[in-house]
């Protein structure tokens, strides 16, 4: 069983890094932004900790399957096409890294959601480099 201080530890950290990529997105004016991150990431923190825990005997590789199904569908939905270009490829996928952070931190593996956080902020950073080099980032 997982004590409450440890529940509380998990779900700030999920908190915490769904926050950091939130922001980044939420600098760049984009559709999915801090609020939503913070939300996708402890609501995959908190899915999996019951998966584990709430459920004795089950099969917690089921509710994963699931959180990463509904996840493609909200980042399904930040996906806009118009006539001539497709965005928000980009803020689709910080939505599904984002749970797989918060799903990292809720059966207790921190040390790769924090390592994933931070290498998802990064890769978001490229955007100048695209733009430096003549890229048109479209996300």
């Amino acid at each position: 069983m997982i004590s409450e201080f440890e529940l509380i530890i998990r779900l700030l950290l999920a908190l915490l890094l769904g926050a950091l990529i939130g922001l980044e997105r939420e600098r760049g004016d984009k559709p999915a932004g801090l609020r939503t991150h913070i939300l996708v990431s402890i609501g995959s923190a908190q899915f999996t900790i019951l998966s584990f825990y709430a459920f004795p005997g089950s099969d917690p590789s089921r509710i994963a399957a699931y959180i990463v199904a509904g996840v493609g569908f909200i980042g399904a939905g930040t996906i806009i096409q118009t006539r001539d270009r497709v965005t928000g490829i980009t803020t689709a996928a910080t939505l599904w890294v984002t749970s797989s952070i918060g799903m990292a931190v809720g059966i207790g593996f921190y040390t790769a959601a924090i390592i994933v956080a931070a290498i998802s902020y990064i890769t978001l950073q490229l955007a100048w480099i695209e733009k430096k080099l003549g890229f048109h980032s479209k996300n």
